[in-house]
């Protein structure tokens, strides 16, 4: 299932995410709350966890989020390590945003990358 989400992906490293997201693309973190709380935040990114992805982004849903305005939305997903964000990315390629992707190597390759992160002793 992994390997066939996957080959739908333009997956993303974590420097060329930060240059999408530096260029307009929509960071969405979808890791549950405890685990932010003890991994760390990325600055900027939109939380909306997996349980409510679909939902919340999709631009025919009553209960979407202002942001989901179309299906060109460049969505860019990142969870902990990489694997649950390229089956949500390919989820909502599935609802018809075609350019929705992931993260390799998810959060902490982002915070390996010495990307911007906020420490997990700061938050709350």
């Amino acid at each position: 299932m992994l390997a066939r989400a996957r080959r739908q992906l333009q997956r993303l490293e974590p420097s060329a995410a930060a240059a999408a997201v530096a260029d307009g693309a929509l960071l969405v973190d979808i890791r549950p709350a405890a685990q932010r709380a003890d991994e760390g935040e990325i600055p900027g990114a939109l939380v909306i966890e997996r349980n409510v992805l679909e939902w919340r982004l999709d631009p025919t849903s009553e209960a979407r989020l202002p942001v989901a305005t179309g299906d060109d939305l460049r969505v860019i997903v990142v969870c902990s390590e990489g694997y649950t964000s390229s089956l949500a990315a390919a989820s909502l390629r599935e609802l018809g945003l075609y350019r929705a992707t992931d993260i390799i190597g998810g959060y902490h390759a982002w915070a390996g990358a010495g990307l911007p992160t906020v420490a997990p002793a700061r938050l709350g």
